[in-house]
């Protein structure tokens, strides 16, 4: 039991990975705390579900416009919604709450719920590790994370476009000096990081069906990880991952499932007491305040 308790525990690590970069991606960029990101994971979700069983097109094809579809959708609320509020922090988190809010609330009342509402798994295999059985899906999740951390560094480090977004982040007044639009690369910050919302929603979707409420779990376990890691902070969503995706199979295995949820938002309690920057943040005038 140990031993499949581990193996599960880091997988979880991972999903949450996958689950929040995008999330402390739009953040440390354009400094936007894009509170819809939760009803884009289900959105795209949504989208995918109806391209294939609706429209009946091929799987893959479904994906990859579902993906495209929910990073117009972000370019389009950053901007018509977002470029009116924007460095206003409190109407940040409030227009795209709401939004988000509009998304879940419009898939419940017009009856998307239940079992029949779900994604195949990408590959449909699993594997003996000890006693333990773990289905392929989940090491994909595992294996995608790892690229997507990747491939985000290279991306950042080694294109114009990723240049931009570390110049926006690192110091927007001198990347204004410099040519850089401001609003532009916020807008593609914002796109990008609703893109990641739906490819984690195509690889972790297939583990489950597609429901509304998972929209707010999403959204709350994307918070935890970045709010402990540090907002902004890759290498601190990684480190929150494991702590949290570890906290919550301990739990799980040894206390009950109900707990889970429960671990999350006391980790995010304790670290605004302790440490409200999180364990990697770069905000320390916070800190300067207790």
């Amino acid at each position: 039991m140990f031993l499949g308790t581990i193996l599960y525990a880091v997988l979880n690590s991972a999903i949450l990975v996958v689950m929040a970069i995008g999330f402390s991606l739009t953040f440390g960029i354009s400094g936007v705390a894009n509170f819809a990101y939760g009803s884009m994971y289900i959105l795209s979700a949504y989208l995918s579900w109806m391209l294939l069983n609706l429209l009946e097109l091929p799987y893959g094809l479904a994906l990859l416009l579902s993906l495209l579809m929910t990073m117009s959708a972000g370019a389009l609320m950053y901007r018509f919604v977002l470029l009116r509020v924007r460095g206003q922090a409190l109407s940040e988190v409030i227009a795209t709450f709401g939004i988000g809010l509009a998304i879940l609330e419009l898939f419940q009342y017009l009856g998307f719920v239940g079992f029949e509402y779900s994604l195949p798994v990408l590959i449909d295999d699993s594997f003996i590790i000890g006693e333990t059985v773990i289905d392929a899906q989940r090491l994909l999740i595992a294996a995608a994370g790892g690229l997507l951390v990747a491939g985000l560094w290279a991306f950042t480090h080694y294109t114009r476009l990723g240049l931009a977004f570390r110049g926006i982040a690192q110091d927007e007044r001198t990347a204004l000096t410099l040519g850089i639009e401001s609003d532009r690369i916020a807008m593609f910050s914002v796109a990008l990081g609703c893109g990641l919302a739906a490819l984690s929603a195509t690889l972790i979707i297939p583990l489950g069906s597609i429901s509304p409420s998972d929209g707010y779990e999403v959204l709350i376990k994307a918070l935890a990880v970045c709010i402990i890691g540090g907002l902004g902070s890759t290498g601190g969503v990684i480190v929150a991952s494991f702590v949290i995706g570890f906290a919550e199979r301990f739990t799980d295995t040894y206390l009950s499932s109900h707990w889970t949820m429960i671990v999350s938002l006391a980790a995010i309690l304790i670290v605004l007491v302790v440490k409200p920057s999180g364990l990697f943040g770069r905000q320390k005038e916070l800190e300067e305040r207790i």
